[in-house]
């Protein structure tokens, strides 16, 4: 009489724990994966429409003399226009507020800092591992433009530096027009980020 041999229990156990971290890996990959092209599909999404408002904005203020539009104060997680850095490929949606959901889809503007086009400093801030992942490659003299319906307003790079999560020093009013972008740092750090990195451009003169 032949007996089937008795599975090892810790073996069993072996395979079970196998098991598990098999489904949490397709769990988390599933989930990363559901984060990506939901931010891809808002950020089309917003782009085609922020494009379509600004062409009916242009037609609009053609037939008033060409009179601004006057800033609107925009709502949390509405869209306030798009932030664009051509030589290192960064071009996307800029939305009010920096609360987690905001900025899984987009960059989002510092409520209390100036608004594009508002004298002051305006601050944007954004993931280092998404939208702002360019930022490390970023350079003096680089042209940042921001879009909003009221206009494009082109911006120059001064400075880039690394400063604590407490220095929100960097958001004050300079004394000149000032665009702020904030991201996380180190680039490449796993978890919680201990720093902030820092970039500061002046506006440029309306061409």
């Amino acid at each position: 009489m032949r007996f089937l041999p008795q599975s090892d229990p810790a073996l069993r156990r072996t395979k079970l724990a196998q098991c598990a971290f098999t489904v949490i890996g397709l769990l988390a990959l599933g989930y990363c994966l559901a984060v990506f092209l939901d931010a891809e599909f808002y950020e089309a999404r917003e782009a085609r429409k922020f494009a379509r408002e600004l062409r009916l904005a242009e037609v609009g203020t053609a037939k008033t003399s060409r009179s601004p539009i006057p800033a609107v104060a925009p709502q949390e997680g509405g869209v306030v226009g798009r932030l664009d850095i051509p030589r290192i490929g960064v071009s996307v949606m800029v939305v009010e507020g920096v609360e987690g959901g905001d900025l899984k889809r987009a960059v989002g503007h510092i409520p209390g800092t100036a608004l594009p086009g508002e004298p002051g400093n305006v601050g944007i801030a954004g993931h280092r591992d998404t939208f702002f992942r360019y930022l490390r490659s970023i350079q003096r003299n680089d042209t940042i433009t921001v879009s909003s319906l009221e206009g494009a307003y082109r911006y120059r790079v001064v400075s880039t530096k690394v400063v604590g999560p407490e220095d929100v020093q960097v958001l004050y009013p300079t004394g000149r027009d000032t665009l702020t972008l904030v991201t996380c740092f180190p680039f490449n750090y796993l978890g919680p980020a201990p720093k902030r990195f820092i970039v500061q451009a002046c506006r440029l003169p309306e061409v």
